[in-house]
Formats: structure tokens, sequence, C-alpha cells
């Protein structure tokens, strides 16, 4: 138990800068506490003392900003930057090196039992705002960006972003260690604009030559003028 309390302290100073200290890990971070305060309620709720581990969830809640439901299952070294308004539905799971950002939640997609909310592989980071939702699985060392949405499976080792989620392969490399930098991510609505642009300059220049083509096959003005007279004065005679 103390070697797992003191790696969950590590995790929190390895992943945020700003933490300078066990102390400051300690009494600043609302999001380890309620990530020790889930494995008291998780094992209660395993227990079957449903109601209570529910009651002393919502305290928690109010008191760090984190709402995570008791059954969820939560691996080790899962740190929770910031916390505001994180929310993790029952049937979570989420495994090792897990990283997500302030205003994630883990949700379901309806009232259905059973499995219904996201399954998170190791070293997955989940960015500022994002959502997942529904019975899927991301998998190990993928990132969802920030304010993505995701409704559909994610592959291992890849990037997330958009409304709705869509997966950006990044360069085909593997993910094996904590990658931090959620807001490094491709935009997707960016590069559709540039796509088209280039689309557009393709045809202008199309264009231009199908013109200077038409310019060059096209008889001299005062040359056609003279040839309709020769024509007039055929006729005439």
């Amino acid at each position: 138990m103390i070697a797992r309390l003191r790696a969950d302290i590590n995790a929190v100073k390895e992943r945020d800068p700003a933490c300078t200290s066990t102390f400051s890990a300690l009494t600043n971070y609302p999001g380890l506490w309620a990530v020790w305060w889930h494995r008291l309620t998780h094992r209660l709720h395993r227990s079957g003392h449903v109601w209570l581990a529910r009651r002393i969830s919502q305290r928690v809640r109010r008191a760090t900003g984190v709402e995570i439901h008791p059954g969820a299952t939560i691996g080790d070294r899962f740190f929770i930057d910031h916390g505001m308004g994180v929310v993790i539905g029952e049937t979570t799971v989420i495994g090792d090196d897990v990283t997500i950002y302030q205003g994630v939640t883990l949700g379901g997609t309806g009232k259905e039992h059973g499995k219904r909310h996201p399954t998170l592989e190791d070293f997955v980071v989940v960015g500022v705002g994002a959502t997942v939702l529904g019975n899927i699985r991301i998998g190990r060392g993928t990132r969802v960006g920030a304010g993505a949405v995701v409704v559909s499976e994610v592959p291992p080792n890849c990037t997330v972003v958009g409304v709705p989620g869509r997966v950006v392969v990044r360069e085909g490399k593997r993910v094996e260690s904590i990658d931090l930098h959620h807001e490094d991510l491709p935009d997707p609505v960016v590069e559709m604009y540039r796509a088209l642009q280039r689309r557009m300059d393709r045809i202008e220049v199309r264009l231009a030559r199908d013109e200077d083509m038409n310019a060059e096959a096209a008889p001299a003005p005062r040359a056609a003028a003279e040839q309709r007279e020769d024509e007039d004065g055929d006729q005439g005679l």
C-alpha cells in the first residue's frame, strides 16, 4: 500500500513540472486525493456497501471537483491533472500510467446495463475537455486531443482529434512512454481548408492554360475582319 501511494506521488511529480515536491503533491493536487478516496470507495462498492461508497464519492466530488463512480476500475499511477470537472462512469476501466486533464468525461451513451463506459489501456493521455463515450476501447499509448469527442474504438499508438473523433496515426511510430504533449495535434478542419485551397490553385492554373491555348488558336481580329470582307465581296460578284 505504501509503495503504491509513493508511486502515485511520483507520477504527479514526473508528469507536472509545476509540482516541485512531495509536500506540493499532497497539498495542491485534488486529483491525487480523488484517486486515493476512490480506492476506498471501490473496495466498499465491491464488498456490497454500494450506498455508502456512493455517498462518500459524492462528498469527494464536492471537495475535489472530480467525480469517480465507485464501480470504476483504475490501475496504478493514474494521474488527474488539475481535475476540476472530471467525470468517470461506473463501468469505466483505466489501465496503468494513464493521464487525464480537467473537464474530461468518460461516460456512457444510454440507459443500457452492463459494460457501458470506455476502457483506457496503459499510457493513454486524454486532453482538456475531451469526451469518451460508450463501451469502446482506447488502445495503449493513444492520445485524445483537447475537446475531442470519441465514440468509436481507437487502435493503439494513435492520436484522436475533432468532433466526432478522428484517428490520426502519429508518424507510424509506437508510443512506449507517457507523452503529455496533447496540444500538439493536427487539426482536421484546417487540413480540409488547405486541401480545398490546393484544389482551387490547380483549377486556376488549368483555366489560365486553357485560356492561353484558346487565344493562340483564335485568328487575329484584323485578319478575321479582312477575311469576312473578302467573303462578302465574293458573294457580291
